[in-house]
């Protein structure tokens, strides 16, 4: 089989990246503002954040970066240098609020389902925290799916460093050019090329087609698509087998 594993990101690829994090992050926000009115401006101000739509503009650092790299432009919104106390407050309120407005994209349970069916390892790598990246896994019913789970703060770096990607293929026992990433921005693909694995991207998050079909090995609507390509893959590779 040309793709052994799967290691899916998660927010745009199998959760709705605006309609989960829009709401979510407007309340962490708005926590951290203690009813401030201007240290929420400001906070938005620095996220690349609409207030009023309560949706991040294209150019957010919070589209596929983490609070290790955002953390301290919005420290400097709040007027605070305590950056590691302050990650860990980020942390532990989205964890907490991501699951409230949490949305998947399609049934995510169902398409992992059959993957796993046909004997496809699968993993998932997120620059969200370890912690609140299990916790959303569990409630999409995709826990006991997965064989590992990777946060920018489990050890491996985060994405676009191929660390978990590689991590990924050292804990299921295959070479990383077994391994698909599947992703919805250029940090995902980066992370896969870097890593010498497949790099797959789908159109369902904030990123338009333009930016990534020229760093992906292959481009799909969705992950409804993943099962299609694998049997394309396959026939393609036994059509070169036949033909010597």
């Amino acid at each position: 089989m040309p793709i052994a594993a799967i290691l899916f990101d998660k927010d745009g690829t199998l959760i709705d990246f605006d309609e989960t994090w829009g709401p979510a992050t407007y309340e962490v926000m708005r926590a951290l503002a203690k009813g401030d009115e201007a240290a929420l401006r400001r906070q938005a101000e620095a996220l690349h954040f609409s207030l009023e739509t309560r949706r991040f503009l294209g150019t957010s650092p919070l589209i596929a970066g983490s609070s290790a790299s955002y953390g301290s432009l919005w420290g400097e919104a709040l007027g605070r240098s305590d950056f590691e106390a302050l990650k860990r407050e980020i942390d532990a309120l989205t964890a907490i609020e991501s699951l409230k407005s949490l949305s998947p994209i399609g049934k995510p349970a169902d398409i992992l389902g059959v993957l796993r069916g046909r004997g496809v390892r699968l993993g998932l790598a997120t620059n969200d925290s370890e912690a609140s990246a299990r916790r959303q896994a569990a409630a999409l019913g995709l826990d006991g799916l997965l064989d590992f789970v990777a946060g920018y703060d489990s050890g491996h770096g985060g994405k676009p460093a191929p660390g978990m990607v590689l991590a990924f293929a050292r804990h299921i026992g295959v070479a990383p050019s077994d391994v698909a990433m599947v992703g919805d921005t250029l940090h995902d693909l980066r992370a896969a090329r870097a890593a010498g694995a497949l790099a797959i991207a789908v159109l369902t998050g904030p990123a338009a087609i333009a930016n990534l079909a020229d760093e992906a090995d292959h481009v799909l609507d969705d992950i409804g698509g993943l099962a299609g390509l694998i049997d394309a893959l396959a026939a393609k590779e036994r059509a070169a087998l036949a033909a010597g």
